[in-house]
């Protein structure tokens, strides 16, 4: 039965991968030092890997953004970025060995935003995927982020002919107040301009990211996103509530930060993801979590919404994470602009990418954990048989108290453990962001404490 809790903050956090990045440290302090890539990957499955290709570049910053990214690329850095990229995954393929088969089941360019290059530089980006690591670009799902005033022709126009299966799009608001007010400068005419393109160029999916709980935002308003979207019939809509985070935009300059923590901006985000769920799911669209909604009936041309935990993940560039089963490991990490700056200037002038730099180790528990969570925070649930082949138990006796916190307060679907599922309810489902970091192990949550934001 659902009962009221109204200490329990339903935006508390994000949770897209675990261990949380914040939670990494430095592997040169670990007591067997930095392992080389060779080792990591020695004993791992490499027939269904997945690739991720970072690109850390974006024509403007908005206002709610914390992703390692920097505004402009000034004295052809893009090319000196394209040049470490190149030699890091010349390394990195080389780590992977030919001992076993090597495939890529799937590939994504994220970032920042990758139609930040020019459409030559796309060319080049492609042919470090495919010559250097040998993907078969135009044979798997492959996923590409792009922004209304980067989705030009020319670039959509190679991402098309090189494979691109799924294209994401972040519009945010088709209202111009609300975009400037999450300092996203933008107008509904060019995003639809962008939109136009993309579908011209029948790239089979098409995603696109509204945002709610923005300053001044009503549920008219929201309405009105919603079916401006709609009228583009995207095989995908991602809604995000609005978060201020240290360091952002908005977080300095553009809002209260005490707004943060204020129960009416709860309630706001909270009706307002109920009217853009219910309005979607009357409109043939599918919950595939919290935030992804699926046209029923569209192709998935991409990467799951949680494709980013799943073991076997191999990432380029410098804002990248790559995960073994043993060990999730990256480069370092950081928000504020100076501090992304220093940390791409010394990517671009690496010549060795033989060893993992920054990371952490996942144990038993950790691995449990991240399971858990990658399938629990999706509307299909968690198939029990799975988990118990993986790990020789259930959910109910790793975690027996979270679960029974998490029934107690209605966030679990008790009609679905007839289907041998652990699976959330519609309540659980919008308080995603308040039941993953629930999940978290003490030793995450003391490690992401002591993180020191920069």
């Amino acid at each position: 039965m659902l009962t009221s809790q109204p200490t329990i903050r339903p935006y508390q956090s994000y949770v897209y991968a675990y261990p949380h990045k914040t939670a990494y440290g430095r592997l040169d302090t670990h007591p067997t030092g930095r392992p080389g890539l060779r080792e990591l990957w020695a004993a791992e499955r490499k027939d269904a890997l997945s690739l991720y290709l970072h690109i850390p570049f974006c024509e403007v910053r908005c206002g709610f953004c914390n992703l390692f990214t920097r505004i402009g690329a000034p004295d052809e850095l893009t090319t000196r970025y394209l040049d470490a990229l190149d030699r890091q995954a010349t390394a990195v393929r080389d780590a992977l060995g030919d001992e076993a088969p090597v495939r890529f089941a799937a590939a994504a360019f994220g970032g920042g935003t990758p139609t930040f290059l020019t459409a030559a530089e796309l060319e080049r980006l492609c042919d470090i995927a495919e010559r250097r690591m040998g993907a078969d670009l135009r044979s798997v799902p492959l996923s590409v982020e792009t922004s209304p005033s980067t989705a030009t022709a020319d670039r959509l126009a190679v991402l098309a002919d090189r494979g691109t299966t799924r294209i994401s799009i972040g519009v945010q608001s088709f209202i111009d107040a609300e975009a400037r007010a999450a300092v996203r400068p933008q107008r509904r005419a060019d995003a639809e301009a962008a939109l136009g393109r993309i579908r011209d160029v029948r790239i089979p999916v098409l995603n696109i990211d509204l945002i709610y709980g923005i300053d001044g935002q009503t549920e008219d308003s929201w309405r009105t996103s919603l079916d401006a979207a709609l009228g583009w019939q995207p095989e995908e809509l991602y809604l995000y509530p609005l978060y201020v985070r240290p360091l952002t935009g908005l977080g300095r300059f553009g809002a209260d930060v005490e707004a943060a923590a204020d129960a009416a901006w709860d309630e706001q985000r909270l009706r307002l993801y109920r009217a853009g769920r219910d309005h979607l799911l009357a409109h043939g669209y599918e919950q595939v979590s919290m935030r992804m909604f699926r046209r029923a009936g569209a192709p998935q041309e991409g990467p799951a919404d949680y494709a980013c935990q799943t073991d076997g993940m191999i990432g380029l560039g410098c804002g990248a994470r790559s995960y073994t089963t043993r060990l999730h490991y990256s480069f370092d990490y950081a928000v504020e602009m100076r501090e992304v700056r220093t940390i791409i200037d010394g990517y671009t002038a690496t010549e060795d990418f033989s060893r993992a730099e920054v990371g952490r180790y996942v144990d038993g528990d950790e691995a449990r954990r991240r399971h858990l969570l990658q399938s629990l925070l999706q509307a299909q649930g968690l198939q029990l048989t799975d988990y118990r082949q993986r790990f020789g138990t259930l959910p109910g006796d790793d975690f027996r108290s979270e679960l029974d916190r998490f029934d107690a307060r209605g966030w679990l679907d008790g009609a679905a453990d007839a289907a041998g599922l652990l699976r959330l309810s519609p309540e659980g489902l919008a308080h995603s962001d308040a039941l993953g970091p629930e999940l978290f192990s003490p030793a995450v949550r003391a490690a992401m404490a002591a993180y020191e934001l920069k």
